[in-house]
């Protein structure tokens, strides 16, 4: 663990940024990591999870002590996670190619790791809906090389989006591809109001916006495009987008207008809000988990 901080350098795009300010430093909680990825906060626990793939491991941020341990070691190189309405963690295992739900009594639950008999590619990153399911995004990163998983073979043909309903309970029956016509999906989130999914494709650079129409999608259609790239996502509770990329997180608003960024000295692979006000931003770039207090509140469970 460290205490060191950097300056927070805020750059403002548009008028509309000027109320998105935070502390005037960046802590730096943790330094040890090769690829950290996938930050998920339990409000109960007041606690962080965080992947470190290459090291194949999670790690555990305590948000009142400020210790970290080692959470879990060997970890199926597991990578984007997120909390489901009943405080379960989610997790996707680009090692095992599945997605798994960690039980209040320590077992944890397979929800998919195969769509039409096939395995999956790799699962990268997960959120929760209020209704139970679950949504996650399957490109090929943790098959192409040992770095961050297993090589192996593509097997679907696809990197899709998939929804897995809770309603059936049962494993891989219950999973449909919700979006096909991405290149590598990666980072997704929903509105506040869970009337949008965004979905972020790496390689093409480029955000998405679908209207959410029952159990699948609908309208797909351009949100952002950035030559840094993105990965992960999270809103915040006015419905604005804040994207991690390769210099930084941006932040966007509701019409996709890029309002302005916080700077990076890495790359940003994901984010999330954490803290009793939901007002403190934990973001994992490259070796580094970083956190700063901010003056907007992460997006409400509904």
């Amino acid at each position: 663990m460290t205490t060191d901080r950097i300056p927070a350098v805020f750059e403002r795009l548009d008028e509309r940024f000027d109320g998105i300010r935070g502390d005037s430093e960046l802590r730096i909680l943790f330094d040890d990591g090769r690829w950290l990825e996938g930050p998920a906060y339990s409000p109960q626990g007041r606690f962080l999870l965080f992947s470190d793939i290459p090291n194949d491991r999670v790690l555990r941020y305590d948000e009142v002590s400020g210790r970290i341990d080692v959470w879990a070691s060997p970890a199926g190189f597991a990578n984007g996670r997120t909390v489901d309405t009943q405080g379960r963690f989610v997790e996707c295992q680009h090692g095992y190619r599945r997605v798994v739900r960690r039980e209040h009594d320590g077992s944890t639950s397979v929800l998919a790791d195969a769509y039409g008999g096939l395995p999956l590619n790799s699962p990268n990153d997960v959120v929760a809906r209020s209704d139970g399911s679950v949504w996650f995004t399957d490109p090929s990163y943790g098959i192409l090389t040992e770095y961050e998983g297993h090589r192996g073979e593509e097997r679907i043909g696809s990197r899709n989006v998939y929804r897995w309903a809770a309603e059936s309970g049962a494993v891989d029956a219950s999973l449909t591809a919700v979006v096909d016509i991405l290149t590598q999906p990666n980072g997704l989130a929903f509105s506040p109001d869970e009337r949008l999914l965004y979905v972020s494709d790496s390689e093409l650079r480029t955000i998405t916006v679908f209207d959410v129409d029952g159990d699948g999608l609908r309208d797909e259609r351009p949100f952002a495009s950035s030559d840094a790239g993105y990965d992960g996502l999270r809103l915040d509770d006015q419905g604005r987008v804040w994207a991690a990329t390769g210099e930084g997180i941006h932040v966007y608003d509701r019409d996709g207008t890029l309002l302005g960024l916080l700077r990076l000295p890495e790359i940003a692979a994901n984010l999330e809000f954490g803290g009793p006000q939901r007002n403190t931003l934990y973001i994992t770039a490259t070796t580094r988990l970083y956190a700063i207090r901010v003056t907007v509140e992460g997006a409400k469970r509904l």
